[in-house]
């Protein structure tokens, strides 16, 4: 069941007889009732016309420049399988090296068939997401090795908090998706951990999700339990895309075995693939904002027809994740102008070509305090100007991806639905205009008991999760909270109000077997 906040009742002041104002008892946001939502936030769409940070001319510049990377420097391929068919599609494949230059023709040629648009499957169709076109897509933090509250602090990822994670998706429609493992449950075996973990994922949430791309029997264990979750045969599953993966190129311009064989097994399966280059200014990228985006967008169009050289048609994403470090000491920096600049650009750049557009809510603050909240507000904002499509790390994120924090992912919930309110297209309707109520106000009136703000008083402004309006005094005498205790509280409130969805039993048998099975096997080799 999702949650999400509301106030029951209006909040105003009212005047008193002598002229003076006096608040009702409480003041202002005092605690919201919290009541389950329907589906206000599923299919959101982003129709605002997006920034273009720069001129046609500017995008064709990094376009030719990352093209003539690809052609004259090239890209090392760690994968052999991977460079045969390179060489079978027409790329020059350096002998006795991992080298592989491209012709410009044939990148553009090859990513030509690329879907502009394409329907990521659940296991729930309501929750089925659609990537690319004006579509917005939030999925949780993805890959932390720790995770935090405010009572446990910070600690090594496990299977208990990984769970929680999961079960806070589920509640809250505005994550869409499970964008990953929230946090390393590192109390698993990694022979096994991902079938544990992606069991987990189809039976604690029914939202899309991801698989990583760590060798080939890790991505063909994840396809079969994707199939088995949603309960189709493996024709359906390959004419409906039910399983996602993000490929990171090792900047610079370097794709590594793993993610190489993930384009393999995934592409090959017709199921999505998000090419998503790492580099960051100043150290894995050149310095100037510019440069990191030609390195960026080489390392993605590489990527990109190479999915494309496995099956055409195969759907697939651009990644921008470019950003820039802290030049005194290294330490990667987020939420920052640059970041918000390489984020709009890449949109323009994701957009020339028609690709589905990912980014990410990012920042790089080590608690939940105001660093932590303007760097994802400035992450968000070059998300919606740049046009992002799909958002990974949307809730929970911090310490620049070291921590997920159950504190973090409720404040961002409520900063995503902030931003899905704004985007909602603003009522001038007739009624809206609402001359009647201002002809019956009249000069020196208050809009509290018409019928207008009766008729809507409910749900015509949203209700935060975590602000607190409530006067000083009112405030100091409820122990002067703070957003970070606030956020605390209604993370373990959700999770003492969650509900697994349904799953066909029969289903949920077919999946335990399975895992069972490949547990038996062994799983996959480790050299530990």
């Amino acid at each position: 069941m999702s949650v999400e906040g509301t106030q029951a009742a209006i909040i105003h002041e009212e005047n008193a007889g002598d002229g003076t104002r006096r608040r009702r008892p409480g003041g202002r946001g005092g605690d919201r009732v919290r009541k389950a939502s329907g589906s206000s936030y599923l299919n959101l769409k982003n129709t605002r016309p997006h920034t273009e940070l720069l001129s046609a001319d500017q995008i064709e510049a990094i376009h030719n420049a990352s093209l003539t990377v690809l052609e004259e420097i090239g890209m090392d391929i760690m994968l052999p399988e991977a460079r045969e068919r390179m060489k079978a599609a027409g790329a020059q494949v350096t002998p006795g090296s991992d080298r592989v230059r491209f012709d410009r023709g044939l990148i553009l040629d090859m990513i030509a068939s690329v879907p502009k648009q394409f329907t990521l499957h659940s296991r729930n169709p309501i929750r089925n997401v659609e990537m690319g076109g004006n579509n917005l897509v939030f999925a949780q933090v993805a890959s932390a090795p720790f995770c935090s509250d405010l009572q446990g602090g910070r600690r090594t990822g496990n299977q208990k908090d990984y769970r929680d994670f999961l079960r806070l998706a589920q509640s809250y429609d505005i994550i869409h998706a499970t964008g990953g493992y929230p946090v390393e449950p590192v109390d698993i075996h990694a022979s096994v951990r991902h079938l544990d973990c992606i069991s987990d994922l189809i039976k604690l949430t029914d939202k899309p999700f991801h698989a990583y791309s760590l060798g080939q029997q890790r991505n063909t264990d994840a396809i079969e339990m994707a199939r088995i979750g949603r309960g189709i045969s493996h024709e359906q599953l390959e004419l409906e895309c039910s399983l996602f993966t993000i490929i990171n190129s090792s900047s610079p311009l370097r794709l590594d075995g793993p993610m190489l064989q993930g384009i393999i097994e995934m592409s090959s399966r017709n199921q999505a693939v998000i090419l998503t280059p790492f580099t960051l200014a100043g150290a894995m990228a050149p310095v100037t904002v510019a440069g990191a985006l030609v390195q960026q967008n080489a390392e993605a169009l590489c990527g990109i027809a190479f999915t494309q050289m496995v099956r055409k048609g195969a759907p697939a994403g651009y990644g921008g994740f470019t950003s820039n470090v802290d030049m005194k000491t290294g330490a990667p920096a987020f939420g920052t102008p640059e970041y918000m600049k390489a984020v709009i650009a890449g949109g323009q750049l994701a957009r020339k070509y028609g690709f589905p557009y990912r980014t990410s809510n990012t920042n790089a603050a080590n608690t939940i305090d105001a660093q932590a909240a303007y760097e994802s507000v400035f992450s968000l904002w070059g998300v919606v100007e740049g046009g992002g499509n799909f958002v990974m790390h949307s809730a929970g994120w911090t310490e620049g991806g070291l921590t997920a924090s159950f504190e973090k992912f409720i404040l961002d919930v409520d900063l995503l639905q902030m931003v899905a309110e704004f985007l909602k297209p603003l009522d001038v309707s007739e009624d809206a205009l609402a001359l009647d109520a201002i002809r019956d106000v009249g000069p020196g009136g208050h809009f509290f008991g018409t019928p207008h703000t009766l008729a809507r008083y409910e749900t015509a402004f949203y209700s935060p999760l975590i602000s607190d309006w409530r006067n000083n005094e009112t405030w100091v005498e409820a122990g002067s909270p703070t957003a970070f205790e606030r956020a605390n509280k209604i993370y373990k409130e959700t999770l003492s109000h969650y509900e697994r969805p349904p799953l066909d039993p029969a289903i949920e048998e077919e999946l335990d077997a399975f895992v069972a099975k490949r547990k038996e096997e062994g799983g996959v080799a480790t050299d530990f």
